[in-house]
């Protein structure tokens, strides 16, 4: 059995020690024997890092973290965003629900609602941005919430009820929020659904400004938008206009 349980484990770097996570993610394994959980917390730090550059990865560390500790919350939200970052929104939903019933919080509620929609079910996404619920999450979680809402009514056809959605204080106030730069970049993209163009333009310019840590393309939008062509300078094949 031993043997068996080793070959489904993925290796893990000699400098990653578990240490790295958070101190909340430990105390939760306090539950387990030791030994076991600094396996899963060293797993759990290769989800973390290899979550944005290489998903796949962090999904199949994730699922070596859940077969040794399916009963610890922490495990079961890493296991659900890295399903999620591969488009396994059904899994995602699971786990992610698992980790609610764990925890008792509410933190999940927008990215459970964005799993709907990617099951291809908006209208039960719609619905969960009018539950109790979004009035408990923290101000990031309502405008996450909002984002989620804006999202199910394009997926339902309903681009002008898109705009409506996202129009809201904090898309209106010039304070920067973690948050900000995406929330104006949704709102350009549901303006420019609806053929608002000059619209969308000034809000692609405000979510440039707000958008340090380059989370969005907006920049990108508003270049296509002013109508700016980048050429790859080293591609043989374009065509940079000269003779």
């Amino acid at each position: 059995m031993r043997d068996r349980d080793s070959a489904r484990r993925l290796p893990l770097p000699d400098e990653v020690t578990g240490e790295e996570i958070d101190r909340s993610v430990r105390q939760e394994l306090l539950s387990l024997p030791k030994t076991l959980a600094t396996d899963v917390a060293r797993n759990l730090v290769m989800v973390a890092q290899l979550l944005d550059e290489d998903p796949e990865r962090a999904y199949a560390y994730s699922r070596v973290a859940l077969r040794l500790a399916s009963r610890v919350g922490a495990v079961r939200e890493a296991a659900g965003f890295a399903a999620y970052a591969v488009e396994k929104y059904a899994e995602a939903l699971t786990e992610f629900r698992a980790a609610r019933r764990m925890s008792g919080s509410v933190h999940l509620w927008p990215i459970m609602a964005d799993c709907e929609r990617g099951i291809g079910r908006p209208e039960r996404a719609l619905a969960m941005a009018g539950e109790p619920e979004v009035r408990q999450l923290d101000r990031a979680g309502q405008v996450e919430m909002r984002l989620v809402a804006a999202g199910a009514r394009r997926d339902m056809g309903q681009a002008e009820a898109a705009v409506v959605t996202l129009q809201s204080p904090e898309l209106a106030s010039t304070a920067v929020h973690p948050w900000t730069a995406r929330l104006r970049y949704a709102y350009g993209d549901a303006l420019l659904a609806v053929g608002r163009d000059a619209e969308a333009r000034d809000w692609f310019a405000k979510a440039v400004e707000a958008d340090t840590g380059g989370t969005t393309n907006a920049s990108d939008r508003l270049s296509e938008l002013d109508g700016i062509e980048f050429v790859d300078a080293l591609d043989p094949e374009a065509d940079t206009g000269e003779e």
